[in-house]
């Protein structure tokens, strides 16, 4: 069958609308969160909680890190991501770029490809746009980004001009190889293209046309939260998803706070990732449906309660705040698995909810509502 996209419902008041996501592995309802599991694993979540307790639908991997450990070679011995990992759902895996990007002192940008040292071993590696194409097939998911620029905020326009322009010509070759590459498994993935172009209008304008241009059925826009202001943001959301076509989706990378999405699905977004819930998570900071907690703080002591009483049984932990602070407070492992599945299934909520309001017709009522309740500081 492959990936496609069924665009539902269309918010009365706002761009907000809900989908349905196709694929092999299994149909994705927009708009949805991705765990982040960077290296095969949403760190200290097992596939069943995720499916259980978070309701995840959807999980991310990066090639970069698969692909120094373990390796294609053993992914693809395995039989591919899922099996290796034993999770039946779908996968969508970011090709690199952001880790490229984010490794600015040990990598070397030219047209080639990326050349860049392991940050593990210091070894030299060289990603190209058909390499990466071909370890992420080796990975085995269903959706396969591809190899994009993340310029730095700041940049000067030339260099995002240069950036942008770079990350196209870089499509066209991802997108040529992959046509002409055979499936390695009984599944058929989708590769996706990324609008970049930092916070300039006529750039975001360019670059959005340019992947609209391409039958895809998700359309991904990155170099977003990476230091600008959140109306930077919000406003090259706007700009972008005036020239992205309706009927695909629409996947803002690396995003972000609870406030962050909910305000993006207003403004027409459906899919989402960020490493914030689960890394916050491992520091004792927890995002719950009644505001933002520092479990840490001595307040939350003798706090008998259960972590979020907002949330829905189906949703929420059955655990004490005083526990959980007691965990976290003397390094248990559990602590940061308790907090990071409280984390995730708040997100996993918000998204859920989201599109019920939506169907309902009430989303600006209830997201405004949400995002004062959200925001709060617990502390």
């Amino acid at each position: 069958m492959g990936v496609s996209f069924t665009k539902c419902i269309d918010d009365k008041d706002s761009k907000a609308r809900t989908g349905l996501l196709h694929t092999d592995h299994g149909t994705i309802e927009t708009p949805i969160f991705m765990p982040v599991g960077t290296g095969a694993s949403v760190k200290g979540v097992s596939s069943k909680e995720l499916t259980d307790q978070v309701h995840a639908q959807i999980i991310l991997s990066n090639t970069y890190h698969l692909y120094l450990r373990p390796g294609p070679e053993v992914l693809s011995a395995a039989g591919g991501i899922h099996k290796f990992m034993q999770w039946h759902k779908p996968v969508l895996t970011d090709s690199g770029g952001y880790q490229v990007y984010s490794l600015s002192n040990l990598r070397k940008i030219k047209e080639e490809g990326v050349a860049f040292s392991s940050h593990i071993d210091g070894s030299k590696h060289l990603f190209t746009p058909e390499s990466v194409v071909d370890i992420q097939l080796k990975i085995g998911a269903d959706l396969i980004m591809a190899f994009d620029e993340c310029p730095p905020y700041p940049s000067e326009y030339a260099y995002a001009k240069n950036s942008m322009e770079l990350t196209h010509r870089w499509w066209a070759r991802c997108h040529a190889h992959f046509e002409q590459s055979a499936m390695p498994y009984d599944y058929q993935p989708a590769l996706i293209p990324i609008c970049q172009g930092s916070v300039y209008k006529d750039l975001r304008t360019a670059s959005a046309q340019f992947i609209a241009s391409y039958d895809t059925p998700v359309k991904a826009i990155g170099g977003l939260s990476v230091g600008e202001k959140n109306q930077d943001m919000y406003d090259m959301i706007e700009c972008v998803n005036e020239h992205l076509p309706e009927d695909k989706a629409r996947y803002l990378m690396g995003v972000g706070t609870p406030e962050n999405i909910l305000l993006s699905i207003e403004k027409g977004i459906d899919m989402f990732d960020c490493v914030l819930p689960t890394r916050n998570a491992r520091h004792g900071l927890l995002y719950t449906s009644q505001g933002i907690i520092n479990i840490k703080n001595a307040r939350w002591k003798f706090d008998q309660s259960i972590i979020d009483p907002g949330l829905p049984e189906s949703f929420a932990l059955p655990y004490s705040k005083s526990y959980l602070r007691h965990l976290i407070q003397t390094n248990e492992l559990m602590g940061a698995r308790i907090a990071t599945l409280q984390n995730l299934s708040l997100y996993l909520y918000l998204v859920k909810t989201a599109r019920e309001k939506i169907e309902q017709g009430v989303f600006s009522t209830w997201k405004n509502k949400m995002i004062d309740q959200v925001t709060c500081r617990l502390d």
